[in-house]
C-alpha cells in the first residue's frame, strides 16, 4: 500500500510517502510561511525526487485536527483535491494521534500539547502497552491544568511535545517534579507527514477510509469568526 501524507494543522507542514512500513520520503519546513504557498510545491518535489507518478497512490492520508482553523481547511483541501482527480479514498489520521505517534514503544504516558490559545490546549492521552498504541484519552480541548490533573490520575512518568509545551513550561515545571516528566527532543516535538502516514496505513488496513465527498477535519472548537458572528448576533437580539 503506497500512501501520501499531508501535515497542515499547525507552523509545520509537511509531506511524506510511504509504502507498506517502508519511508521513502519526508519533506518538514517548520518556519512561517501560509501552507497554500508551501504544500503543493513541496508534494511536487516530493514526487519528483522520488520519480513517484500520483496514479501509484493507493491512499491519502491527512492529519484531520484539531489544528490551525486556516491550516487544516487547505490541507484537508489538498487531500479532497488528489483524491478526486485519483479516485482513491482518503484516511484521516487525527493530528494528536499522530503527534504522539512520533515517540516510539515508551513506557511514559505521552501527552502532546497544541497551543489552542485563549488560554487552552488541543490535548490527549496515549501510551504503549505491549507495544500496543493505545488512546488513552482522546482528542480534547481543555485549559492545560485540567490535562495535568488526568496525567496525575495515571501516576506514570509522562512526556511532553508539542507547540504548546514552550507556551506553559513554566506551569509544567509547577505541577510536575523532575522525575516525573520528561521533554520530547526536537526532531519529535512537532508535527511530521510520516508519523500520519504510518497510522493512514494501519486504519487504512482496518478498513477506515473515506470518500472524498464526506471526509471532514475535526476543529473540536468553533473559528474566531463563528464566534464572533455569534457575540454580534447575540447582541443584536
Amino acid at each position: 500500500m503506497k500512501v501520501l501524507a499531508i501535515e497542515s494543522s499547525a507552523v509545520a507542514a509537511s509531506i511524506a510517502v510511504a509504502e507498506d512500513d517502508k519511508l521513502l520520503c519526508e519533506y518538514t519546513t517548520n518556519y512561517k510561511k501560509t501552507h497554500s504557498q508551501t504544500l503543493m510545491p513541496m508534494i511536487e518535489e516530493v514526487t519528483n525526487m522520488i520519480n513517484l507518478e500520483l496514479s501509484e497512490l493507493d491512499i491519502i492520508a491527512v492529519s484531520k485536527g484539531p489544528g490551525s482553523f486556516t491550516g487544516l481547511r487547505i490541507g484537508v483541501a489538498t487531500a479532497k483535491g488528489l483524491a478526486h482527480t485519483l479516485e482513491i479514498p482518503i484516511v484521516g489520521v487525527p493530528t494528536l494521534d499522530a503527534l504522539a505517534y512520533n515517540i516510539a514503544c515508551t513506557d511514559k504516558i505521552i501527552c502532546p500539547l497544541m497551543d489552542a490559545r485563549r488560554s487552552q490546549v488541543y490535548t490527549g492521552l496515549y501510551s504503549y502497552d505491549d507495544n500496543i498504541f493505545n488512546t488513552v484519552l482522546p482528542s480534547t480541548v481543555v485549559p492545560v491544568e485540567d490535562i495535568f490533573e488526568e496525567i496525575k490520575k495515571l501516576n506514570r512518568e509522562v512526556i511532553f511535545l508539542g507547540d504548546g509545551v514552550a507556551p506553559n513550561i513554566d506551569r509544567i515545571k509547577n505541577n510536575f517534579s523532575d522525575n516525573e516528566y520528561v521533554l520530547a527532543p526536537l526532531n519529535n516535538n512537532i508535527q511530521r507527514a510520516s508519523s500520519v502516514a504510518a497510522l493512514g496505513i494501519l486504519n487504512a488496513l482496518k478498513g477506515e477510509t473515506e470518500s472524498y465527498m464526506n471526509f471532514k477535519p475535526i476543529y473540536l472548537r468553533k473559528s474566531q469568526a463563528e464566534r464572533e458572528f455569534e457575540r454580534k448576533h447575540n447582541t443584536c437580539i
